[in-house]
């Protein structure tokens, strides 16, 4: 839990930071928005790896590496003399962090009950849903009163603390029956995955048309082409084709991207909001999130205990159906006077959300023969991470073409003209939803599981 706490707060702690970060080393903000993407692209990327991986190699002995990996980025960060050295140090606390989430999720599977299996995923939920929802409010807290290199020596604490629990309590055999896999065919999906975050990110700072942007694009429609060749000419592919025929397991990596999608642009431009709109600063502005992180705490546990009583599609219906209905109120209600409907917004989302992920990694992970778990949660959790940082950059190009244009906001019950460009996100934001909606009810109960307990389907309840 504290190690899920520490590195989800890590991938966007420093949002808030930035505009002190460039004005301290005179960079563009073209060249700060590597200090975010540095990251997630590390982030997304290794997640698939660490999954696959840890099929062969123990939990102990790649949490411990992932820990020591993290702690070492976090001390280049905090003494890094320019900016090229602090986004070198984000890169590699990235390679650490990615293996932290999936993980710590396969931990759960492997060693508890399966019917205790969705509250232990809902208490790791907990602290993802803190750590995500609290991350500004620390990096703008502390890094306010600090200065930003004190959010990186405190995450070089945490990681030394959890080493040594870690090599403790973590089981230390590599499991049994584990075979090869196709490395060039992981780096293929690795370098898709990533050229598609940066060339979006390109997007958000120079521009579609930018050489950086469109060649990144379509170099990793280029290289997800030729993963998708390989996985089907190799005899053990990085990705065994037999987990896409999987409907349950198919539908929960579509409903985790667009959901995250979904609510880190939430969590990331509700701060801004309240600080460009309203006039808060980054201190003040974090605690409109604070709310949020409490309520996911509390509720996170008491929904994996429900996912083992009722099931998976009821609960993801009624996250999406709650995404969706905050990011209208939130297109709809905040920006005005008051920070209140932000902070409001914000909390249903974010509860919607552990509504959605909770029971929808609990049913991935039962879908799935116990052989293909860790690379199935790998790629599933690549997809939800991969979706944190397309969300962002994807809205951020939305936001800025709105605030050039000029116009009012496309929601017709927005009263205001001034943050219409924040509203048409939020706006756009329930759009997606409705495509998760979509794909989530395809999540159906089998007519009858106790005939064919074969099949996919029966997984879900």
């Amino acid at each position: 839990m504290p190690a899920m706490l520490a590195t989800v707060i890590a991938s966007d702690m420093v949002n808030l930071m930035l505009p002190s970060i460039g004005a301290e080393f005179g960079a563009s903000e073209a060249e700060l928005a590597w200090v975010v993407t540095g990251f997630l692209l590390m982030f997304s990327v290794g997640i698939p790896f660490y999954g696959r991986i840890s099929d062969r190699v123990s939990l102990r002995r790649l949490f411990c590496f992932a820990l020591l990996t993290y702690a070492a980025g976090s001390l280049i960060c905090a003494l890094a003399p320019d900016l090229l050295v602090l986004v070198l140090g984000r890169i590699v606390m990235g390679v650490g962090a990615a293996a932290i989430p999936v993980l710590s999720i396969i931990a759960i599977t492997r060693l508890m009950p399966v019917d205790k299996r969705g509250m232990g995923i809902g208490v790791v939920s907990a602290a993802s849903g803190i750590g995500t929802a609290a991350g500004p409010a620390v990096g703008g807290g502390i890094g306010q009163f600090l200065g930003w290199p004190a959010l990186f020596w405190l995450m070089l604490l945490v990681a030394l603390v959890l080493l040594p629990a870690a090599l403790r309590v973590l089981p230390g055999e590599p499991p049994a029956g584990a075979g090869r896999f196709d490395l060039f065919g992981g780096i293929l999906l690795g370098l898709g995955a990533g050229l598609v975050l940066f060339g979006i990110t390109q997007a958000q700072v120079a521009g579609l048309a930018a050489p950086s942007s469109w060649v990144s694009l379509v170099v990793a429609v280029v290289a997800i082409a030729l993963f998708g060749w390989r996985t089907v000419r190799v005899a053990q592919p990085f990705v065994p084709p037999a987990l896409f025929t999987n409907r349950v397991y198919r539908a929960a990596v579509v409903v985790a991207f667009l959901a995250m999608i979904v609510n880190l642009g939430g969590l990331v431009f509700v701060p801004l909001l309240v600080v460009d709109v309203n006039g808060l600063g980054p201190g003040a502005g974090a605690l409109v999130m604070i709310p949020a992180g409490v309520a996911v705490a509390v509720v996170s546990p008491l929904i994996g205990r429900l996912a083992d009583r009722i099931g998976t599609r009821p609960l993801v219906l009624t996250g999406l159906a709650a995404i969706g209905l905050f990011a209208l109120f939130l297109s709809t209600f905040a920006g005005g006077t008051s920070v209140i409907p932000a902070g409001v917004g914000i909390l249903g989302l974010s509860v919607g959300f552990i509504f959605v992920m909770t029971p929808l990694i609990s049913a991935a992970a039962s879908a799935l023969p116990a052989d293909q778990v860790g690379g199935g949660l790998g790629i599933l959790q690549g997809a939800q991470f991969l979706g944190a940082g397309t969300g962002p950059a994807l809205v951020g190009v939305l936001v800025a073409a709105r605030q050039q244009s000029g116009s009012g906001a496309i929601n017709p019950l927005y009263p205001g003209h001034e943050g219409a460009a924040f509203s048409d996100a939020f706006l756009t934001m329930a759009a997606v939803v409705v495509l998760a909606l979509i794909v989530a009810f395809r999540m159906r109960p089998a007519a009858a599981p106790a005939a064919t307990p074969s099949r996919d389907a029966d997984n879900v309840h």
